[in-house]
């Protein structure tokens, strides 16, 4: 069945093909977004106040959808701010440095903890939880600063991001833009995340070991910094550290336990999306309140509400640039009918889905050209530096896609969440290396330029591979 297309379609993909254009000449694409919202609100209800109302009904709509992902994130940050003033991440990370004892057990030692540790605190959080502590043990043994950062860096931001099997932010958002559950996102991605994370980290690692072994190697360090401020956005204070040793080491154990009973609920009671989150941010607010309340004692009242705003201002400050991207994009699916009505011919699925079929008819869509379109955009979307401001973008178009080949759409959309993760999240884009430099003390330019060959090897291995699983 041919849907006919309308003009809401045309200015939907004119407003895309702009967005498209914009990030890659690296400018914000907000404007961009809300003229795009504006001029499809004027089309469905061709007048000024409803068009201009649909700009503000369309952020209620996307933060209603986005706002499970920030707060998780939120509390999560929350969490992680009395651990490092407390001391109990140093506890928590500390009995994994004697296993450090040359340079390539530092560098996959440091990169593994700094995966798993990224999969419930997520990376940024996690830098300043593990860097502190596992660093020095790295540099005494003869790894090179940049080195350890490139390990964080691609085994944090890159591997464990781009997956997000935990805290599900990264997945929410692609499976939300392409139409279909996150569960479908999440078990697509699993292949393509491992061949990315296999294929990137080992070329990385062989590089770093081919570049010292030649003289080749540049350490890329920078004059020392305030790191704990870097990372956390405050300063430490040792006057709040009030725990003592035994209680750090007690606290120490039982929170790893805690998270890990959480991811055996979640296999036990097949918790996913939502629920899963639910029980990670549930838990966490319950660790940051204890452990507020027996650091601060007194003042642990009035402390809990200062580490909820500071997690929630991190939380605002990753996702404020997602909300009108997310916005519009939403637009090309239900968030049309919920916000302008049935404006679309009575056959239509939703604009992006309509786009899919009429491609379908127009354009000899198949696997092979949809899965570079998508790790194209999935890149393209990442030079932003968020990571997430554009993985709405790569799932719109992954359905699109999709439809258009009559399969793979979980495949496609994984792959263009990858991709966006890879470059933006915080492996390629210099402004987003910033926490992994901070903390090792280098360079994020040169960070940048060490991560660049590997994960471009990864990128084009792991499009191939796509291919075959479509």
């Amino acid at each position: 069945m041919i849907i006919e297309l309308t003009a809401i379609h045309w200015v939907y993909l004119a407003f895309v093909v702009a967005i498209i254009g914009f990030m890659l000449v690296r400018r914000d694409t907000t404007l961009i977004c809300i003229a795009g919202i504006l001029g499809i609100g004027i089309l469905a209800t061709t007048t000024i106040e409803g068009s201009v109302s649909g700009i503000f009904n369309s952020f209620i709509y996307a933060i209603k959808e986005l706002v499970g992902t920030i707060l998780i994130i939120s509390v999560i940050v929350a969490m992680s701010r009395i651990l490092i003033r407390t001391g109990i991440n140093e506890v928590m990370i500390a009995p994994f440095a004697r296993f450090m004892k040359t340079p390539s057990l530092a560098f996959w030692g440091i990169g593994l903890i700094m995966m798993v540790t990224s999969f419930f605190f997520w990376p940024s959080p996690a830098v300043a939880l593990i860097g502190a502590v596992l660093l020095p043990v790295a540099l005494r043994v003869g790894l090179p600063a940049l080195g350890a950062a490139v390990a964080m860096n691609l085994f944090g931001h890159g591997i464990a991001l781009s997956g997000d099997y935990i805290i599900q932010g990264a997945p929410k958002l692609t499976a939300d833009a392409a139409g279909i559950p996150v569960s479908d996102v999440m078990q697509a991605s699993i292949p393509l995340v491992i061949v990315m994370g296999l294929v990137t980290t080992v070329a990385a690692f062989w590089l770093m070991k081919r570049d010292m072994r030649t003289g080749k190697w540049r350490d890329g360090l920078i004059e020392a910094v305030d790191h704990q401020e870097a990372i956390t956005g405050s300063k430490s204070s040792s006057g709040e550290q009030v725990l003592s040793m035994t209680a750090k080491r007690v606290l120490a154990i039982v929170i790893p336990i805690l998270f890990a009973l959480n991811v055996v609920a979640m296999f036990l009671f097949n918790l996913q999306g939502g629920d899963a989150t639910a029980l990670i941010g549930g838990t966490s607010i319950l660790i940051m309140l204890v452990i507020t309340m027996l650091a601060h004692r007194g003042k642990g009242l009035e402390k809990t509400t200062g580490y909820l705003i500071e997690g929630f201002l991190f939380g605002f400050r990753v996702f404020g640039p997602v909300i009108p991207i997310a916005a519009f994009f939403y637009l090309g699916d239900a968030g049309f009918f919920s916000l302008f009505g049935e404006k679309l011919p009575e056959a239509s699925n939703g604009i992006v889905n309509d786009l899919g079929v009429a491609l379908a008819h127009e354009v000899p869509v198949n696997g092979v050209v949809g899965s570079i379109t998508l790790a194209l955009v999935g890149a393209v979307t990442g030079l932003d530096g968020s990571g997430f401001s554009g993985i709405s973008l790569a799932g719109s178009i992954a359905q699109l896609f999709g439809h258009a080949i009559g399969s793979g759409i979980p495949t496609l959309t994984a792959l263009g969440q990858v991709a966006a993760i890879w470059v933006g999240g915080g492996t390629l884009v210099p402004w987003a290396l910033i926490p992994a430099a901070a903390i090792c003390g280098v360079s994020p330019f040169e960070l940048a330029r060490r991560n660049l060959k590997p994960v471009l090897i990864g990128l084009v291995v792991t499009t191939i591979v796509a291919m075959f699983l479509i």
